[in-house]
């Protein structure tokens, strides 16, 4: 007997996806992880909304309709993605010193400026100052692409960092934080990987023949496809790391409560002789 299953690799992926983040939304919200890391879970919800949205709702809007939505979306997902940098930052390196916040700031602002400066093209002033719709949908794509970039190239960094220092401010490899950073900074890693493999496609390959071109789109599925899969695997990564207390927490909340018990101790023998005389 033979099967035939009518599912593509990318609805397959698809749904792997959004299960995952479903998933993981249940453990920030059961093991009471949302308190803690509240933008990064803001981050996820938007990631699920975004898949959601684009998978059921934009087919059915118009062009431009569904045009301005993703881009809202995407603009709100760059802007969330910032601010989990800042409360992934401020979590490992909680310890430091305000010089070493400033001077550790500005080279990672500046790093990823460099790299935005020099990576990819930028369009002309022209177009950019242009009028009517289309022309600030442009701009408002162009900002989100850059940002994007910006924001992968500064998570890359920071999850470096705390691989290297975060131990000595109590962000050690076992913590949520640095777990969380490592799964960050692989997703960033893998979409930079993606977009210059697909720039350098596009400036060295050329197509004459339609074999040529269907060889060369079925090559760029796999490499997007392939990077699906890698975000995929690093939110299973979060759902078995998030599950699970990070180490000496209950060990530390049996030596508190190890503790109450012996302070109780005296006074509990101390009402019963009173009673007794």
């Amino acid at each position: 007997m033979h099967y035939h299953f009518d599912f593509s690799a990318n609805e397959i992926l698809w749904t792997l996806t959004f299960a995952a983040l479903l998933v993981l939304m249940v453990v920030l919200l059961g093991r009471d992880r949302i308190r803690r890391f509240p933008w990064f879970s803001a981050s996820i919800a938007m990631m699920g909304l975004l898949l959601l949205t684009t998978k059921l709702m934009l087919s059915k809007m118009s062009q431009i309709t569904g045009i301005n939505v993703y881009l809202a979306l995407s603009a709100a997902d760059v802007l969330v993605m910032a601010l989990v940098l800042v409360e992934m930052a401020r979590r490992t390196f909680k310890g430091a010193g305000r010089v070493a916040w400033l001077v550790g700031t500005l080279v990672l602002l500046a790093v990823g400026a460099i790299v935005l400066k020099f990576w990819g093209p930028w369009p002309a002033w022209k177009t950019l100052t242009a009028a009517g719709e289309y022309a600030k949908l442009r701009l408002l794509q162009l900002g989100i692409d850059k940002g994007t970039m910006f924001t992968g190239v500064v998570t890359i960094e920071l999850g470096l960092l705390a691989t290297l220092f975060g131990r000595r401010f109590g962000a050690g490899w076992h913590s949520h934080t640095q777990r969380i950073l490592i799964g960050l900074s692989t997703v960033s890693l893998g979409q930079l990987a993606l977009r210059g493999t697909l720039q350098a496609m596009g400036m060295h390959i050329q197509i004459h023949t339609q074999a040529e071109y269907d060889r060369v789109m079925n090559l760029r599925d796999k490499l997007v496809h392939a990077n699906n899969a890698v975000y995929l695997a690093v939110l299973i990564w979060w759902i078995a790391c998030l599950w699970f207390e990070e180490p000496g927490t209950k060990a530390l909340a049996d030596g508190e409560l190890q503790t109450v018990d012996s302070s109780e101790g005296p006074e509990d023998e101390g009402s019963a002789a009173e009673v007794e005389s």
